[in-house]
C-alpha cells in the first residue's frame, strides 16, 4: 500500500511538472522520495525479523 502512494506522488509530480507548476512538482517528488525511503526501511526491518525467526537447529 505504501508503494501505491509513492506511485501516486510520482504521477502527480510528473503531471504538475508538465503543466509548469514546478514548486508543486518538487513537493510531490520530495514526498514520494520520503515515502519510498520509509518503504525501504520497513522492508529491510521485516526481512531481518523474518530471518531472525528462522534459526536453524543447532546440532
Amino acid at each position: 500500500m505504501l508503494l501505491d502512494w509513492v506511485v501516486i506522488f510520482l504521477v502527480l509530480a510528473l503531471v504538475s511538472g508538465l503543466f509548469g507548476f514546478t514548486g508543486v512538482s518538487a513537493q510531490f517528488a520530495s514526498m514520494g522520495k520520503i515515502l519510498f525511503v520509509i518503504f525501504l526501511v520497513l522492508f529491510v526491518v521485516s526481512l531481518v525479523m523474518r530471518m531472525m525467526g528462522r534459526r536453524p537447529p543447532t546440532v
